[in-house]
């Protein structure tokens, strides 16, 4: 909004022209969504504290979460409100690429609200059903990947690039349109599967978010896409000023929910918080970047998927399920293995932050 606004007295006022910078807006998104989120959560959890939109632990999950008990939750509304409120201030708006993460952002938003809201306040406390969060998730993903298809875009798009490989992306085609599907699914209910003690989620979000920023911020700007080989996108640079303000929403509410959490961000927060990452490196051609850094989301997921079809199989083989793990998600494991929620939240922003390191070395092997 700031661009559209300002860019036009450029010629009359020319330190104005800060506007039209990429990285200029970046700060300001930044900057702008932490305040948000500073600002609007002391609102919000009393809000939800008065409607007693609140936490209910279930009985088989580890004794120290009893302690949680009444925390309200459905704190993704401080994620929305801050990312959407910046952006739309810092953003061009006549970028496709940034609508395309407005409906990511809104339409896994209302399906993860909508799942709280009946966790809380219906008499079913089990959420939406699993099929129609699938749709949710399936159609966004399948809109916007027919769009993409059948648009220009899909020039730049239809590939994925190899990050140890020089000059080496597949190329897929058709295939493009399930690849779409199968990454915005996965990596959504794999953040929503990590979101499981204070901070944890939303931590390794925002450093796998600021991965993709420094890729946006690259392979956005010709003169330093050329010179690192990493394939030139033309609107990817926008993506960098949407980056920045999530990047700044997640540390503004951290603020709040670190241990002990004042809040939780439910799945209004992290249904759209993964879809966001999908989308995002689908945009930049970055999955295996992702998946490299992100690392820490696929490990919590498979570990849930190795547990599950353990257990099956050995109860039909030996008539008694057995388990790999102490408890699925591998975070709830380390914690029945005795270590401290602490801990185990910084080991793993630790070990995301070397993945991080190891994603962005990958550049100069192309």
């Amino acid at each position: 909004m700031f661009y559209h606004l300002f860019s036009q007295y450029i010629t009359t006022f020319n330190p104005l022209r800060v506007f039209t910078y990429v990285t200029f807006r970046s700060a300001g998104a930044f900057i702008t969504a932490l305040i948000f989120s500073y600002l609007f959560g002391p609102w919000i959890i009393n809000t939800l504290k008065r409607h007693l939109a609140v936490e209910t632990i279930d009985e088989d999950m580890p004794d120290r979460h009893q302690a949680k008990q009444g925390t309200p939750t459905m704190g993704g509304l401080i994620i929305l409100i801050g990312l959407l409120g910046s952006s739309l201030l810092w953003t061009r708006l006549d970028n496709s690429y940034i609508w395309m993460m407005y409906l990511t952002t809104i339409w896994l938003g209302i399906f993860g609200f909508i799942d709280d809201y009946l966790k809380n306040f219906a008499k079913s406390k089990k959420g939406l059903i699993p099929k129609y969060k699938l749709m949710g998730q399936v159609s966004v993903s399948l809109m916007i990947a027919l769009f993409l298809y059948f648009s220009n875009d899909i020039e730049y798009l239809a590939y994925i690039d190899l990050p140890f490989l020089k000059h080496t992306a597949i190329f897929l085609g058709f295939m493009f349109i399930p690849v779409v599907i199968f990454i915005v699914v996965g990596t959504s209910n794999a953040v929503n599967l990590t979101n499981g003690l204070d901070g944890l989620a939303e931590g390794i979000s925002a450093i796998v978010a600021l991965g993709l920023g420094i890729m946006s911020y690259l392979k956005g700007n010709i003169n330093y896409a050329d010179y690192l080989n990493l394939g030139f996108i033309p609107k990817a640079g926008e993506l960098t000023v949407f980056i920045a303000a999530l990047v700044g929403t997640l540390i503004g509410f951290l603020w709040y929910n670190c241990r002990p959490a004042e809040i939780f961000m439910g799945d209004t927060g992290s249904l759209p918080l993964g879809g966001i990452l999908a989308m995002l490196s689908i945009l930049l051609r970055e999955q295996i970047f992702l998946a490299i850094v992100g690392f820490v989301f696929i490990a919590e997921a498979m570990s849930v998927i190795i547990q599950v079809r353990y257990f099956k199989f050995t109860k039909k083989r030996f008539g008694v399920g057995r388990r790999v793990f102490k408890m699925a998600p591998l975070h709830h494991h380390y914690e029945l293995r005795g270590f401290a929620e602490s801990k185990i939240v910084v080991r793993f922003w630790i070990i995301t932050i070397l993945l991080l390191v190891i994603g962005l070395s990958t550049i100069k092997l192309r």
